[in-house]
């Protein structure tokens, strides 16, 4: 009685250097497309950046200095709310169910503009 072979051993095919090459330079272009498209949906996304010629580094001041600006928004109005005597946790709610609703609201104008493909 022999000893079992490892399935299908005999019967793969190694991939040549040539080959393996290859498959190198083709995942790198897929990672790098994605990568561009990663960057023009947030200049897609950052007010002044839309339809500009840019660099990913100005893309990525543009996005922080924006959500930065959200972000002093949002405690502006947790100031706001709080003088007026609303708690924290309730500040927390009613902006939470704020931004699901603008996200729907933006999720909804997305469909109905992207018949052709977004």
């Amino acid at each position: 009685m022999s000893a079992p072979s490892p399935p299908n051993d005999g019967n793969k095919s190694r991939l040549t250097d040539k080959q393996k090459k290859q498959n190198h330079i083709v995942s790198e272009q897929k990672r790098r497309q994605a990568i561009r498209e990663g960057f023009d949906q947030l200049a897609d996304l950052v007010p002044g950046m839309q339809g500009q010629g840019r660099s990913e580094a100005t893309v990525l001041q543009a996005t922080v200095e924006y959500l930065r600006k959200l972000l002093g928004q949002k405690d502006k109005l947790r100031r706001i709310a709080l003088a007026r005597g609303m708690s924290e946790q309730e500040f927390e709610s009613r902006y939470s169910g704020a931004e699901r609703a603008a996200q729907a609201a933006y999720d909804d104008v997305g469909e109905g503009s992207s018949a052709g493909g977004r």
